[in-house]
């Protein structure tokens, strides 16, 4: 079975569509799928109405307390989880990891988990220049303007050994596959 550290951020972008994405990967694979919600991905999932279907579909849910609380990190380099996904990941987040600023769950994470390679995968929304529109909660579209520096973090991100960035939550389907084809050629259970 395969064991997944996903990581939430306060990232509104695209988050009902991921949220939706792994709960389907999840029961069609009966993966494992342990859930770290950083102080504002805990807002954000609140306001979008979602935190109480991420708690119902997923049987480990835990909530930023410090950058070692709870203790992913630990758990990424003895070898509980077989990839990391953070999905969606903000600006920040992704500005942090990029210049190696590791003082969060998240970022502490990926710094750890990397220093012991486990995959991670990356998708913050902000990865390319120009206009983007996103939902609202309440149904409604806003106009984002991304950053020139944004996506510059994006392709510092795609130069460190260990990560790969993903451009679309549609591609969370795809590493997961490719990760279940993996283990299962290796006979592992």
């Amino acid at each position: 079975m395969l064991k997944v550290a996903w990581g939430i951020t306060g990232c509104g972008d695209r988050i009902e569509e991921v949220v939706n994405i792994m709960i389907e990967m999840k029961n069609k694979y009966n993966l494992n799928v342990d859930v770290y919600v950083s102080k504002n991905g805990e807002f954000v999932l609140r306001w979008y109405k979602l935190f109480d279907k991420v708690k119902k579909e997923f049987d480990k849910v835990w909530v930023e307390k410090g950058p070692n609380s709870p203790f992913l990190p630990g758990k990424l380099q003895t070898g509980k989880y077989d990839l990391f996904i953070i999905a969606p990941a903000t600006a920040n987040t992704t500005a942090k990891i990029a210049h190696g600023i590791a003082d969060t769950l998240i970022t502490n994470s990926v710094a750890q988990g990397m220093k012991a390679r486990v995959p991670t995968y990356i998708y913050p929304p902000d990865n390319k220049e120009g206009v983007v529109e996103t939902l609202l909660p309440n149904g409604k579209t806003l106009k984002l303007y991304i950053r020139k520096v944004d996506v510059e973090n994006v392709k510092k991100l795609e130069e460190m050994e260990g990560i790969e960035v993903l451009y679309s939550p549609e591609e969370i389907k795809k590493v997961i596959e490719r990760h279940i084809d993996e283990k299962n050629s290796r006979g592992d259970q």
